[in-house]
């Protein structure tokens, strides 16, 4: 027997190593035993108005003595709020277990979302808050009751066989139909449950992506074309849902129809059993009673089914997702003892970058050196990969293969806490994020004035933010929304110059800027260089290429021309640009 045991707990310690949300959960066994411990005084304290009505129909009717009907009422009393007492405290550690679950997963599953979503998983937005606050709400909520309460199922069946053998096996009788019920259930439900869950998901992420764009939508007259595609994945999604729904309640109907069943046959039995003198009324009246406990937590199954189907959807989707994307910068905390600071040496070796449904590489055979205090431009014609490589540069395509070093250690070594604030990084498509200008910059840390005046100086920023009515404390809106192209252009080169970072990447820096932007643009790239920062620029427009030391000419994925500015800018002069490889 301990031999079993120990091997049952050995597999569970196994299960919980290999899986992250189960770690979880096994950490919070303590409060889940309390729940259990008082889930048994509820179950155990229910019989209590039993035998109070055993007592008051066999004995108190018989010797009509008052005195005892007030000890026994009192007593009746006392246990009830024992056990109101025992169901409100099971509920309170019931709801504090789910705040400590979503604390202690919440950080991660946000970290892990953000990784999938770069890694294009495929996950829809928030779907993994989702899932947590579905899992959340099953875990403190009815359905966790019921499976507590299910063990007691048994015992009261003993009660009840021990009244009399024949109410016990007509109790036993029902609760095998219901269990069976919920057995038909778990089969018949669980498929198109979750085909209607992602249908609807689905449906809400097509809708969501098109709210993002409305301006163009609008303005194009193309919502008419796009309404009959959402129209179609929600119909879809509702007719799925219907079928789920539909079949759900059948089973709902056919288990009422068993426990009222029960009720009037359980009465109809224990009368039965009254007349033929084989038990008494208040016997008859407590074992109806008990048999309708005896089925209610199999009922509350019955009636939760579909919660817990959802609920085990979202864990497994939050199980696949923390362990597709585990809490790298944690490992790299345990494992990196030394903080050392990055100098801006880069180096990439046979870096090749591929994308989902494409099956040339986007980018081939990349072997580059940047050294420290050297700007580099990154030229070609569009679709050469420019803004792909700059993305394999920062460590953010994750179709990459090879290696991508940074002061001859791979980015991926480097814990994103603290490699972050050292480098910079400006996309093709500027993102800013609702809050003041000050706290974009400023990328949403601690807010250093001097260095945020400095960032908006070097941007040729500062004039201008000046003259809004907040000054710094002007808020951008939505993605920037109350911002023009060329201020959000300019606020995205300033946050990605704070703090005087050791490696800057800027795709297309100038795409939106005028001529006064263009010159703060040179103006901070020339002091960048000054300070030892290596920088690279992708871009298309010939004015910004004065600045460079360096010139990269990309072409089909491949390094075309690579070398001192001037003589590969009069070598592209002189030479025909060759045909893209075939794809």
């Amino acid at each position: 027997m301990a031999r079993a045991l120990e091997r049952g707990a050995g597999r569970i310690r196994a299960a919980t190593q290999r899986s992250e949300l189960a770690g979880v959960l096994w950490s919070l066994r303590r409060e889940f035993a309390m729940v259990a411990l008082f889930s048994m005084l509820t179950n155990l304290l229910l019989l209590v108005p039993t035998l109070y009505m055993l007592q008051i129909f066999d004995r108190i009717m018989v010797s009509r003595n008052q005195l005892t009907l007030l000890f026994l009422s009192l007593i009746t009393l006392f246990l009830l709020l024992v056990m109101a007492f025992s169901e409100w405290t099971r509920s309170k550690v019931l709801v504090r277990t789910g705040m400590q679950l979503d604390n202690r997963l919440g950080p991660r599953v946000f970290q892990a979302s953000f990784a999938a979503r770069l890694d294009h998983a495929g996950t829809h937005d928030s779907q993994a808050f989702s899932d947590l606050l579905q899992l959340r709400q099953f875990l403190t909520g009815n359905g966790i009751f019921a499976l507590f309460d299910a063990p007691w199922t048994p015992i009261y069946l003993a009660v009840l066989f021990f009244l009399h053998p024949w109410l016990g096996i007509l109790a036993l009788g029902f609760a095998l139909v219901q269990v069976a019920l919920v057995q038909f259930g778990h089969r018949r439900s669980v498929a198109p449950t979750e085909a209607a869950n992602q249908a609807n998901a689905d449906a809400r992420a097509y809708l969501h992506s098109k709210l993002r764009n409305v301006e163009v939508l609008e303005s194009m007259g193309m919502l008419q074309h796009l309404r009959p595609r959402w129209l179609r994945r929600h119909r879809e999604a509702l007719a799925r849902l219907g079928a789920a729904q539909a079949l759900t309640h059948r089973i709902t109907a056919w288990s009422k129809f068993v426990r009222y069943s029960q009720q009037s046959l359980g009465l109809g039995a224990g009368a039965l059993l009254v007349i033929n003198g084989q038990l008494s009324p208040g016997e008859m009246i407590a074992a109806n009673v008990l048999m309708t406990r005896t089925l209610t937590p199999i009922d509350q199954l019955a009636g939760t089914w579909r919660d817990f189907i959802t609920a085990r959807g979202g864990f497994a989707r939050l199980q696949a997702l923390l362990h597709t994307h585990p809490a790298r910068d944690a490992t790299l905390a345990r494992t990196d003892a030394s903080r050392v600071e990055p100098g801006g040496r880069l180096c990439l070796h046979d870096v090749q970058a591929v994308a989902p449904g494409r099956a040339q590489p986007l980018l081939q055979d990349i072997n580059l050196v940047l050294e420290p205090g050297t700007v580099t431009i990154i030229l070609g014609a569009s679709g050469a990969g420019k803004s792909t490589l700059a993305r394999c540069m920062v460590g953010v395509w994750p179709g990459r293969r090879g290696a991508v070093l940074l002061d001859g250690r791979p980015l991926e070594h480097w814990r994103r806490a603290d490699l972050g604030p050292r480098m910079g990084y400006l996309p093709q498509d500027i993102e800013l994020f609702e809050g003041t200008i000050a706290e974009n910059v400023a990328r949403f840390g601690a807010v250093d004035p001097d260095k945020v005046i400095a960032a908006t100086r070097s941007a040729g920023l500062h004039e201008m933010v000046l003259h809004l009515p907040g000054g710094y404390d002007t808020p951008v809106g939505e993605a920037g929304a109350l911002l023009s192209g060329g201020q959000r252009q300019r606020i995205g080169l300033a946050r990605a110059i704070y703090g005087h970072p050791v490696l800057v990447v800027l795709d297309e820096p100038n795409s939106h800027l005028d001529e006064a932007g263009e010159a703060a643009l040179v103006r901070a790239v020339r002091e960048l260089r000054s300070r030892r920062s290596t920088v690279v620029l992708v871009t298309h427009r010939p004015g910004i290429v004065a600045v460079a030391d360096r010139v990269i000419v990309l072409h089909g994925g491949r390094v075309q021309a690579d070398g001192p500015r001037d003589a590969v800018i009069e070598a592209q002069r002189q030479a025909p640009m060759p045909p893209p490889p075939d794809t």
